[in-house]
């Protein structure tokens, strides 16, 4: 496994597999990396010949300074499991290697609507962020393949919008949420939480497992089941910000007419944000 900082020498390497007729995955990570992280690049590892691993802390997605300092930042650890997994590539630029003009002067990425609601809510900056660094890592690699975690599952649906909408040819896949043995999605920012504030993070998943067996059993007022659930969150100690059903394939709220639903939660618990979703379809 080779490691690059600068975009000359990961472009040159990957020219050569290029030159080669070999295809191209991404995985952009933030570090910090768990068993869910590892499973992206195996599923990259099926769909191409050659896996590229980003790991930088992109300031732009952070609307929280105090949560940009904090983020945990592990480069050798991280290092050591990409290679256990057959990782070919890691790229690990520095700051004014992805933002060469300062944050101020660089120019922006928007994605409308789907970026606004939800955490684009809660978060102002947040995907736009997301979509600037996204677009720059796909433009430095230029991938036929990128894959992102379902259990940031508004970020998915609002990267294939963006490489739909700025007609890049690179598919696009979703990864599985991989969770704790209570139910808890695997986060870099779980370290955070104490023994204590682990086991009740789990309610979260929990919740949206109620929520779907209601929805399944044939429950249509889902204004009220989402307000019942946020209550129920509120009661075990979290602060929730949104829990909400909506259409799987572009996260407005959903209707009875839609079979495919997604159930989207947000919530703190403490200074720890939450984010979570589980997949729903009816007959």
């Amino acid at each position: 496994m080779d490691t690059v900082t600068s975009v000359q020498d990961l472009r040159g390497k990957v020219l050569s597999w290029r030159q080669k007729g070999l295809s191209i995955g991404l995985v952009p990570t933030m570090g910090n990396l768990h068993s869910g992280h590892l499973s992206l690049v195996n599923h990259a590892k099926i769909k191409a010949d050659k896996v590229v691993v980003s790991i930088f802390v992109n300031p732009l997605q952070f609307d929280d300074k105090t949560d940009l300092y904090d983020y945990p930042r592990t480069l050798e650890v991280d290092l050591k499991k990409l290679s256990s997994v057959g990782c070919d590539l890691v790229f690990t630029p520095n700051l004014d290697t992805m933002y060469p003009n300062g944050l101020r002067e660089q120019s922006k990425v928007t994605v409308p609507v789907i970026g606004e609601i939800l955490c684009g809510h809660h978060r102002s900056g947040h995907f736009e962020g997301v979509a600037t660094v996204v677009s720059k890592l796909f433009n430095m690699v230029l991938p036929d393949t990128a894959v992102f975690g379902e259990k940031d599952y508004q970020q998915l649906l609002l990267i294939k919008k963006l490489t739909q909408d700025l007609n890049m040819s690179i598919e696009i896949i979703g990864g599985k949420t991989y969770r704790e043995p209570s139910g808890l999605a695997m986060s870099s920012r779980n370290k955070y939480l104490s023994s204590s504030e682990r086991i009740l993070a789990a309610e979260v998943y929990n919740n949206l497992e109620i929520v779907k067996l209601q929805l399944c059993q044939g429950e249509q007022d889902y204004t009220q089941l989402c307000l019942q659930a946020e209550q129920v969150l509120k009661r075990r100690g979290f602060a929730p910000e949104y829990v909400e059903i909506c259409n799987e394939t572009n996260l407005m709220p959903a209707n009875h007419q839609d079979k495919g639903l997604r159930i989207m939660v947000a919530a703190k618990l403490g200074q720890i944000r939450l984010i979570d979703n589980i997949a729903c379809h009816l007959d």
